[in-house]
């Protein structure tokens, strides 16, 4: 066997130091592929402005318009799933009245869920 190094064979048409790619011949007809394609982009966030983030800040407008609305005498849900009627109103806070004790509870003004409606009684 022969140890030395057999000089390498050049395929005819390539140069040195560039690979060979398929869609580099002319024949082929077929293009590179993009490196950025920014519409399915531009698309995927569309999707989800309008399928998440639009939502999201309709809710959280009406949750902070009837936050301002709160008036003494209502009776409203908190996030902890306590019932009460507003006794009083601070800043951040709300004062409740909680039956059946007629406790007096202050909680953040923030928890409050919903107002609760009455129900007709039947």
């Amino acid at each position: 066997m022969n140890n030395e190094a057999r000089p390498h064979k050049e395929q005819p048409g390539a140069s040195r130091g560039t690979p060979q790619v398929p869609w580099a011949s002319s024949g082929l007809g077929l293009r590179a592929p993009q490196a950025r394609r920014p519409k399915p982009l531009i698309f995927i966030f569309a999707i989800f402005y309008f399928l998440l983030i639009m939502p999201q800040q309709r809710r959280q407008k009406k949750w902070q318009q009837m936050l301002s609305q709160l008036k003494t005498g209502d009776k409203v849900v908190t996030s902890g799933g306590l019932r009460g009627t507003i006794i009083a109103l601070k800043d951040d806070y709300v004062h409740l009245r909680v039956p059946p004790d007629n406790l007096r509870v202050e909680v953040s003004r923030a928890s409050v869920v919903s107002v609760a409606t009455e129900e007709p009684s039947k």
